[in-house]
């Protein structure tokens, strides 16, 4: 919007005939990066644009900044010195004598002007982002040219735009990705009910309620269960416990139970996972309900727990379950949701994709084993967090070490950047953490991985990509 807001200027004060095209990417730069408010930068840009356009004598040519940018931002190689940075205490436009500026130099030295030293080396990242925004309308091929600029390296402008021409980040994902929407919350507390799971399957309902209706008591907005929470975990188990969710009523308990409380609660639940009976079938199923009780989505585990490592632990889930068949993406009151069961996160193209489709946040109950839990377990939901440049939430069922399989436990929410926010060790336990959205474009600005793909060497195909939102 911003950046469409300063174009309809340019294009109507008949400014996009005298500013180039390389002066556009300087523009873009600026919205992109500016700190810490891009409503006030881009507000200050605009009135630029109007004061420089009043300015009709300007001459276009064989003008320089003032002295102070000159002698010590673009002509030496002494470390860069800037002036103040925008900000609500000094909202003042950068240039002390507009009349001697061309509106190209202006842009440019804007663009400098809201980029702090420390994020100097991110000039290149910003231009191919800026350049794969920009309409190929206004990049005139008579004017892309660096003529006027005021820094030193002038032909890296032009190089790198082109570098991102060819390099196709855009096409690395097919169809392309889309930017997360707008959440209806961007910032909230999150529950991870590490329940302790025994063979009493009314027990373990009775129990998960009381663990929802209590962290919902102390704020959650969304609250996640364990993986197979309502029984044990066990190739012998899942058909006593399974549940036929389409079915509804006492032929699935679990199922009604989350239903009803995330209604009466009015809250998100990513209800874990319980074994699902459809038709002759068995599978690990994880349900999502609304704030209004219903269900939003429905994802049943698509990777398999089939491993077999010699003297530790072996478990063939396909012994019983059968594997899903599609990815499961929901919007929700707390944003959009990608959905995943244990064995899923290792699978690192399931979380490409779900970000791809412009999820906020990753959901994976899990049961990892006292083998792979203290090697990967963690190790695995940073991976997927910083991969991916959003939230990771996993729950797991509290350690039974009288049970045929043990879990190790640790349900740990990650931040887009693969900082642990919190996270806690192998007992009974509800961890509550906060959730702010604003970290994603935040990251994502610091390491603008999605604009340095090489569409031109890789890509990775959504094959239901029609089912995305």
């Amino acid at each position: 919007m911003a950046l469409r807001r300063v174009m309809s200027l340019a294009n109507d004060r008949g400014f996009d005939k005298v500013i180039f095209a390389s002066n556009y990417l300087s523009l873009v730069q600026c919205i992109l990066f500016a700190e810490p408010n891009r409503s006030m930068v881009v507000g200050v840009v605009v009135s630029d644009i109007k004061r420089l356009m009043a300015e009709k004598k300007t001459k276009c040519a064989r003008q320089v900044p003032p002295s102070h940018y000159t002698a010590n931002c673009y002509t030496d190689s002494r470390p860069h010195r800037h002036p103040r940075p925008i900000s609500s205490e000094n909202p003042t436009t950068p240039f002390r004598s507009p009349s001697r500026l061309t509106p190209a130099s202006a842009l440019t030295l804007l663009q400098y002007y809201c980029t702090p030293r420390h994020r100097l080396p991110m000039r290149a990242a910003a231009t191919s982002t800026a350049f794969s925004l920009l309409s190929p309308s206004r990049l005139r091929s008579s004017t892309l040219t660096t003529t006027g600029l005021p820094f030193r390296r002038r032909p890296r402008i032009a190089a790198m735009a082109t570098a991102a021409s060819s390099f196709r980040p855009e096409a690395a994902r097919s169809p392309p990705a889309v930017e997360p929407p707008a959440p209806p919350l961007s910032k909230f507390k999150v529950a991870l009910c590490q329940l302790s799971v025994t063979a009493d399957k009314a027990r373990n309902i009775a129990r998960a309620r009381a663990a929802i209706e209590s962290a919902a008591a102390d704020g959650a907005k969304l609250v996640l269960l364990p993986e197979i929470w309502n029984g044990p975990y066990s190739n012998d188990s899942f058909p006593e416990y399974a549940e036929d969710i389409e079915a509804g009523g006492d032929a699935a308990p679990s199922y009604s139970m989350m239903s009803d409380v995330a209604r009466s609660l009015q809250i998100t639940l990513v209800g874990g996972s319980i074994s699902e009976r459809s038709g002759n079938s068995l599978y690990n199923t994880c349900c999502v309900f609304g704030s209004d009780g219903k269900l939003k989505g429905k994802h049943r585990k698509v990777h398999l727990f089939d491993i077999d490592i010699p003297g530790k632990i072996t478990f063939q889930e396909s012994k019983t379950l059968t594997a899903g068949q599609d990815l499961t993406i929901v919007d929700t009151d707390v944003g959009r949701i990608g959905i995943g069961i244990c064995y899923d996160i290792r699978f690192q193209e399931l979380a490409m994709l779900y970000a791809a489709r412009g999820a906020h946040l990753l959901c994976y109950p899990g049961a990892f084993n006292m083998t792979t839990g203290p090697l990967h377990w963690e190790l695995l939901q940073r991976a997927r967090a910083t991969d991916n440049q959003l939230f990771v939430a996993t729950c797991a069922p509290a350690r039974d070490t009288s049970s045929s399989y043990v879990a190790w436990g640790h349900s740990t929410l990650v931040g887009p950047f693969g900082e642990v926010i919190a996270t806690t060790e192998h007992d009974e336990a509800t961890i509550i953490a906060e959730v702010d959205y604003s970290l994603i474009a935040q990251r994502r600005q610091f390491l603008p991985l999605r604009h340095q793909r090489r569409g031109d060497l890789y890509q990775l195909v959504d094959v239901q990509g029609s089912g995305s939102k």
